[in-house]
Parts: structure tokens; C-alpha cells; sequence
């Protein structure tokens, strides 16, 4: 970052001498900055397009018109050939290591075979893999020969991958067997026969073994025959805005909706994230716990810019014991780990000490993203981790990168974010659109950037994209979170704002709750919902997961009041207390705040959310029967 910082200086005649000054300056002259990060990481000449950014317009802004790229090649070109580029590794703690010299042959060679299966320029590769090298190697290969690739965890049944996969009219899927998750093995074979019956557009299938074994129908072809092929590398240059992959949204309350976004945003977003945000070098080695669901996956490939390595960790975070995670870091020597606040939680619940249990003396920084991360497990951090920052950072799905996170220039406060990302015109506005500093306000984005979808698919009037992003404020994006910004900059997002309790008129978001909640000895986990009645009646349900062995009593009860009063404020305290077995969450971790509010506004548990887009599906019933009672009562 100080290296960027001082390069922008030297070669624009600027006086930059904070963070906060970079990051004006990167709004300001939008264009001018995108142009300095392409010539900072030797994208090209400035000859090599015609202009930086067409229009500063929503959608629709077209960014570096003429250029020729491909993000695997700009990728694959990274690393030193006989250093680590792929740690993969499982419950077993066995690791495999891929160099980049054989990341770089293995690529070529599935690229090879693409092409000799008639794959060209747009089709559609589907991978439903676990988080591997493999999945890596494939996602390269098919990047490589200009087509799309989309992915999903093997943890996603039949019915949930045939609903992502089949919109895309994939021409060729990607596949293991199986996986193992929790200390067993979990056969796909009959998932994979039923994925195949459901998608009719496939003319070629590929098996990866994984756990299974060879008995499966005929018309797989077996990954070792088409990985090991000596053959050069060739990748096909393509357009920057070329679709690179398809993401999924979660498809909590419907049909997954596929956001497409092109190889030179993501290439750019990658070097200014990972690079110069991160401070990623290639003496580091990147562990985030993801999945190929998730859009953190595509973000851990992305930091192989930096021409460091990945860890790909296929298995279950809290076995054989809770600690897991910490206990692939030490093995991996992992120097960026990257965590969710609910694993975080569930460690120091635990009261375990992780400097003290493990050897984390390599790890030198953290992430966090997935829900807000609170004040409280910030502090426990600073206790357990040692003088170690740990970086909260939101973005999402929609622009695989982050609009707000950490710099390397800049303290982190506990509960709080660090900065505006660079290029990211992040402001806090109220409803009437004006920008709103020390209070909650809608988190806007006034400027377009590079990673914003190129469109959804099938989505050819672009009518399903403007209402998802721009119809409350026409021509600025509205990500659909509260947030709001202090006056040095830091940031907090509360909750998202289509799900905030608004009791009586006053906004609040459910963050503050949780922190408050999550703390007590005998809370593992928590959900806030407010829910108008049809009587013009508001109802704060606060649901809690219990600890083993804790009762529900009223001095539990009392407790958890006191705490919401105490950390946030009387008008925090909800109506009811209700132990719950457990919360719901999306399979990326997010807990199902506006599903559950709709099912307590007696809409059905159908109508509510599509179950296959659930984490534990088994625990919507309790919910509904919940809502039910309540819907019973005078009130």
C-alpha cells in the first residue's frame, strides 16, 4: 500500500501523506486511479485500451474498452515455478502440494481437453466439487479457453445444484464422487446420476475420486486422464468485460440468481484487494475456511495474485474437535487466515487461548466477513491472538471483493471497520438520499467499479438487475445494509436493512443485539426479528440457542436484558426470550433474519424460503410451530 501510495505520488505530482488521502483522491479521480493500479501491476501499456471508463453510469459503465485479457494467464504468471501455489488438505492432515510450475501444466492440460471437446468462447462449465486443487485447476482451465465457470459444494443436493446449474445450460460438468466431511465419507454417486439426468445440455462429464470409487454409470471421463498431458499452456485473450463466472445468489426466497462478472474487473479488484489491501506478498499463504459456494472461494483464488500460495481445506471446522481450523493453520503454516464471527464465537466460547494451544507464530494477519463482527470478540482476539490485526471486511456475492475492509496504513478499532476500500465510493444515506455521517443510513456505493456484475443472467432487459440494486436510489447502488460512519472514517454495519427492527419509529440493528447476547455464559447463538402484526401491533421475538446443560430460567433471562440494555439500549430489550435448537443460516453462514420474520408473519415456511438454500433445513419447523403459537394468542 505504501509502495502504490508512493508510486501514485511520484508519477501524478501529488502530496499523499495518509490513507485517507489515497482513498479521497481514488473517488475524486476515479479513472486516474484505475489507470495507476493497471500501470502499478504492469497490466499493459495505456495504449493497450482506449479509456479508462467510458461513463460514470449505472449500471451499465464500460471499463477499458479495447483491452485484451484472460485471468488465469494474468494469474498463472504470478508465481515462482518451484514454489507452493496449492496446499490441499483435509481431516486426515495429510497435505498435498501443487507447485506453480505443476498448477501452471495441470491447467494447460484440462485446457487442452476442453478444447478438444469443441468448448469455445461463452459455454458453460459447471463444477460440483469439494474445496480443492482440483476445483482450482478446473475453474483455471476453463478461464483459460474464454468459457464461463460456475461452482458449487458438494454439501448441496441434487435438487439445489440442478436449480443453479440448469439456468446456465452448462456444456460440461465437473464432478467428485464424494467427500468427506465430520469423519465420514459421504458417497455422491447416486446425487451425480440424478445432476446429469437434470441438466440435458451436457455433452461431456468428468469425474474427480475423491472417495467412492470407480462404480459409477458410463460417460464419466476419469480426471487422471486428462490432468497429466504434457502440452503447452495457451490461454485465449478475451474482452475485458469477457464473462469469467457465474455466482449465485443465495436463493434464500427464490430461484438463485446468477451474477456474471468479467475477467479484467476481477483481475483488477484482485491486485488493489489482495495485494495492496492485504498486503499480500509471495512469501504468504492464504488460509480461508470456504467453500466452491461461496464467493470467499473465488476470493482465495484471487490471492494467488500476489504469487503466494492457498490453503484448499476440504472439511468440517469443528472436527474431531472445535478447534479444527485453528489446527490447519498451524499445519499449513497459513500467514492469512480468514474466519467467520460465528467460528470465532464458538472458539472463545470455548475460552481456548489459540496462541497458546497452537503454533500460529507464521499467522500475521486476519479476515473476517460473512455477518458484523462485534466489538467483544474483537477484544477477545487482541487476548488470544496476540498483536495480530484482524480485518472485518463486507462486500459480497454482488462485487466479489470488498467495499469496506482493512488497510495495512490504518488501526483497527474493535466492532469497527477499518476504511473505505480504495475506488469504492462507499456513503451512508438517509431515505431522501442525502449522505448522513455519525448515524445509520443505507449503504450506497455513488460510483461504479470495476467487479460490478456485467449483468445477470438471463436477464436481458437488465430489469431483474435495476430492481435489485438501483430502484431506491436510480444511479447509485444500493447494497441494502446500515451502515454508518464516524467521523475518522471507521465504519459499522449493523444488519441488513431490509431486515431492520424499527420499533415505534426507531431504526435498530440487529448487530448490537447479538453482541450483547453472545457474550453470556450459556448463549451459543442468537436471532432478532421484528415482525409487524396485521393488528398494526410489533412484535421483538429474540430467539436463543442454549449451551449444553443451561436452562432457559428467568435469571438467564434477566441477564440477557440486562445485557442488551446495558451494551445497547433500553429500546433493544425485545418482547419475548424464546430458546430455540438452533438458527437457521444460509449455506454461506448468514443467518435467515428476513425468512424467519416473514414465517412469524404467518408466511408459510414455502412461500418463506427455499429450503435447499438453508443450512439445517430441519429446523424451520420449529419456527413455524413457534409462529404458530404466537398467531394463537391474544395479542
Amino acid at each position: 500500500m505504501r509502495a502504490f501510495m508512493d508510486f501514485v505520488g511520484r508519477t501524478r505530482g501529488l502530496d499523499l501523506e495518509t490513507y485517507d488521502d489515497l482513498w479521497s483522491w481514488s473517488v475524486r479521480e476515479l479513472e486516474d486511479f484505475w489507470a495507476a493500479v493497471w500501470e502499478f501491476f504492469g497490466l499493459g501499456d495505456a495504449g493497450d485500451y482506449e479509456t479508462v471508463l467510458v461513463d460514470r453510469v449505472m449500471p451499465g459503465a464500460r471499463w477499458f474498452p479495447g483491452a485484451r485479457v484472460n485471468f488465469a494467464s494474468f494469474l498463472l504468471g504470478r508465481g515462482d515455478a518451484a514454489s507452493p501455489a496449492i496446499v490441499s488438505t483435509d481431516e486426515s492432515g495429510v497435505l498435498r502440494t501443487t507447485t506453480w510450475l505443476e498448477l501452471r501444466s495441470q491447467v494447460a492440460s484440462v485446457a487442452q481437453h476442453l478444447r478438444e471437446r469443441g468448448i469455445v468462447h461463452g459455454d458453460v462449465v459447471v463444477g460440483y466439487l469439494p474445496n480443492a486443487g482440483e476445483a482450482v485447476i478446473a475453474f483455471l482451465a476453463t478461464a483459460s479457453v474464454g468459457a464461463i465457470w460456475a461452482g458449487v459444494g458438494m454439501d448441496y443436493a441434487a435438487p439445489a445444484v440442478i436449480d443453479r446449474f440448469a439456468q446456465l445450460e452448462p456444456k460440461v460438468l465437473i464432478a467428485a464422487d464424494g467427500y468427506r466431511f465430520a469423519g465420514r465419507d459421504i458417497d455422491r454417486r447416486t446425487e451425480l446420476d440424478v445432476i446429469r439426468d437434470g441438466l440435458p445440455s451436457l455433452d461431456h462429464a468428468i469425474i474427480v475420486p475423491r472417495t467412492a470409487g470407480p462404480d459409477l454409470s458410463a460417460g464419466w471421463t476419469p480426471w487422471q486422464d486428462i490432468v497429466g498431458n504434457d502440452c503447452e499452456y495457451v490461454a485465449d485473450e478475451v474482452s475485458f468485460d469477457h464473462p469469467l463466472w457465474v455466482l449465485f445468489s443465495s436463493g434464500t426466497t427464490g430461484r438463485p440468481k446468477g451474477l456474471v462478472h468479467g475477467h479484467g474487473g476481477i483481475i483488477l479488484e484482485s491486485v488493489k484487494q489482495f495485494v495492496l489491501h492485504w498486503n499480500l506478498s509471495a512469501d504468504d499463504r492464504v488460509f480461508w475456511f470456504t467453500s466452491p459456494s461461496w464467493v470467499m472461494w473465488n476470493l482465495q483464488v484471487g490471492t494467488l495474485v500476489s504469487g503466494g500460495s492457498i490453503i484448499c481445506y476440504d472439511g468440517s471446522p469443528t472436527f474431531p474437535q472445535a478447534q479444527a481450523l485453528w489446527s490447519v493453520a498451524e499445519s499449513t503454516q497459513a500467514t492469512f487466515v480468514g474466519l467467520s464471527p460465528g467460528y470465532l464465537q464458538v472458539t472463545s466460547a470455548e475460552a481456548v487461548v489459540p496462541s497458546q494451544q497452537f503454533d500460529l507464530s507464521h499467522v500475521r494477519a486476519m479476515g473476517s466477513t460473512g455477518s458484523p463482527l462485534s466489538a467483544a470478540l474483537h477484544e477477545w482476539a487482541r487476548e488470544a491472538l496476540g498483536d495480530v490485526p484482524l480485518w472485518s471486511i463486507s462486500g459480497g456475492t454482488d462485487v466479489a471483493t470488498a467495499f469496506v475492509g482493512g488497510s495495512p496504513l490504518v488501526p483497527v478499532w474493535a466492532g469497527e471497520i477499518s476504511v473505505r476500500c480504495l475506488g469504492c465510493a462507499v456513503e451512508a444515506w438517509d431515505a431522501d438520499g442525502n449522505p448522513v455521517e455519525g448515524e445509520l443510513g443505507e449503504l450506497v456505493i455513488r460510483l461504479p467499479m470495476p467487479s460490478m456484475p456485467i449483468h445477470f443472467w438471463d436477464d436481458r432487459d437488465g430489469s431483474r438487475y435495476r430492481s435489485a440494486y438501483f430502484d431506491t436510489y436510480p444511479g447509485t447502488w444500493r447494497q441494502g445494509d446500515w451502515l454508518s460512519i464516524s467521523d475518522r472514517g471507521s465504519l459499522t454495519i449493523t444488519g441488513r436493512s431490509d431486515s431492520t427492527l424499527n420499533r415505534h419509529g426507531v431504526r435498530m440493528g440487529s448487530a448490537d443485539i447479538y453482541a450483547a447476547v453472545e457474550i453470556l455464559p450459556g448463549v451459543d447463538d442468537s436471532l432478532v426479528i421484528g415482525a409487524e402484526q396485521p393488528d398494526g401491533s410489533y412484535w421483538m421475538p429474540l430467539f436463543i440457542v442454549l449451551s449444553e446443560g443451561q436452562d432457559l430460567d428467568d435469571e438467564l433471562r434477566n441477564s440477557v436484558r440486562d445485557s442488551i440494555r446495558s451494551h445497547a439500549s433500553p429500546r433493544h430489550v425485545p418482547d419475548e426470550i424464546i430458546a430455540v435448537t438452533g438458527i437457521p443460516r444460509t449455506r454461506t453462514g448468514k443467518k435467515l433474519e428476513v425468512p424467519i420474520k416473514r414465517i412469524m408473519q404467518g408466511v408459510s415456511a414455502v412461500d418463506a424460503l427455499k429450503v435447499e438454500s438453508v443450512d439445517r433445513p430441519e429446523l424451520i419447523a420449529e419456527f413455524e410451530r413457534i409462529a404458530a403459537e404466537f398467531r394463537g394468542r391474544e395479542h
